[in-house]
């Protein structure tokens, strides 16, 4: 049987495995849902029998399909390896990565990305620019930061701003408020409550910019550094917040604080890798960006790629 396996099959079975879904092992794999499954059969086809479990769900590879999965985790980051070698020998090893990040909230996500990142780039020098940035892009003009994290791309032709992924953002409230009745929350809900929100510009808070300024609600504010600082504060009944799930998930799974989606339809963020122009096709750079959106998609929850 002459074989028509390529790259591209075997990280389709690596993302399937590791996500359980073919809508999220589409985003991951930069794909429309439809084009995997095309995909798929084809591959089914030439092989002669099922590699996945369709009704199944979360949904699992079969023994066949566990065997490529397998191979690519034996193939992949062989490849992988050998890639950043030979752009190691074309670039050097060496340079220099300062992040400029909006908020705290960045650092937690951060860290396993840095990790896995300083083993494929020791000599790299891998720096945050600390503190709170109103203005991250502009740190990059001012040769302060190679590569800024934002909410929003940069409408700009000096910039490149690649997306990382989406997640949601949720109230939080405490366990014993009326709010934590109700299955959502919407603007209403925040006009007679204390916001409690890191210290950042209004334009940089989506429960804001998206759904209170837009119904005229303007609650009463107070502002915390630090996320357990907020989730004290919140279980206090002090006030309410809007944080990413994923930041806050270790919280909740110990009860200290309610969740609830913003809106009927939840309350979605986004942020992107923002780099000088011309920087994103630097070797290391590119696969800063890439570890980031990798490793995300593994560890947080409900991120979703872009």
């Amino acid at each position: 049987m002459q074989s028509i396996l390529e790259l591209r099959h075997l990280k389709t079975f690596a993302a399937i495995r590791d996500s359980g879904n073919l809508t999220r092992a589409a985003e991951r794999l930069y794909l429309t849902q439809s084009a995997l499954s095309h995909q798929l059969r084809l591959l089914e086809d030439h092989f002669g029998l099922p590699l996945v479990t369709r009704k199944s769900a979360p949904l699992r590879l079969t023994p066949a399909g566990n065997k490529l999965a397998q191979l690519a985790d034996v193939i992949l980051p062989q490849v992988a390896s050998a890639e950043r070698t030979i752009a190691q020998l074309r670039e050097g090893e060496a340079g220099q990565l300062r992040i400029a990040v909006e908020c705290h909230t960045c650092f937690d996500w951060l860290m396993p990305s840095m990790d896995t990142f300083r083993s494929h780039w020791p000599e790299v020098e891998l720096d945050i620019v600390s503190g709170f940035h109103a203005d991250p892009v502009g740190l990059l003009y001012e040769d302060r930061a190679d590569l800024a994290i934002v909410s929003e791309p940069e409408d700009n032709p000096d910039i490149a701003c690649l997306p990382l992924f989406r997640y949601d953002m949720v109230g939080l409230v405490a366990k014993d408020h009326p709010l934590a009745a109700k299955t959502f929350l919407d603007a209403a809900d925040f006009t007679d409550e204390t916001l409690i929100t890191y210290p950042v510009p209004d334009d940089m808070l989506d429960l804001l910019k998206k759904v209170l300024k837009p119904a005229g609600v303007n609650p009463q504010r107070r502002t915390s550094e630090l996320t357990v600082a907020i989730l004290q504060l919140v279980a206090s009944r002090r006030g309410i917040a809007a944080l990413p799930r994923w930041s806050v998930q270790n919280y909740l799974e110990k009860g200290y604080v309610v969740a609830r989606p913003i809106t009927p339809n939840g309350l979605v963020a986004e942020l992107y890798a923002a780099v000088p122009k011309g920087r994103e096709t630097a070797a290391f750079v590119a696969d800063f960006i890439e570890t980031m959106r990798e490793v995300s998609i593994l560890n947080l929850p409900g991120v979703v790629l872009m």
